[in-house]
């Protein structure tokens, strides 16, 4: 089955996360799971961690203020879940690109040109 809309558009990542999951101390048994991408990720790494506003940030990601907005606005409402109710957060997937990858294929493209 052909997937519906518009294709969706790769974020532009500068850092990734260097563990993918955070767990919750002190709570018995096993906590429930929630899930951020690595869009996510980097969009509360670039607002909250690196206080930018969201213009630069979206155009850090390569994206509009609007998207980026949601992205943040999601990954925030996960990560408050997660604190509250002592849930491990896992990162993982999405549909981004790293930074140090798109400089080489663009460096790449220009030496074939």
């Amino acid at each position: 089955m052909k997937a519906k809309g518009r294709p969706r558009k790769k974020k532009i990542v500068e850092e990734q996360p260097r563990i993918d999951h955070f767990s919750p101390r002190g709570r018995p048994g096993r906590p429930d799971e929630v899930v951020i991408s690595i869009e996510e990720y980097e969009s509360i790494r670039l607002a909250d961690h690196l206080s930018l506003q969201q213009k630069k940030a979206a155009e850090s990601m390569g994206i509009s203020q609007q998207s980026f907005s949601r992205i943040v606005r999601k990954a925030r409402k996960t990560v408050a879940d997660a604190i509250v109710n002592a849930k491990i957060i896992r990162v993982e997937g999405g549909d981004f690109i790293n930074k140090r990858s798109l400089a080489i294929m663009k460096k790449l493209q220009r030496k074939n040109q």
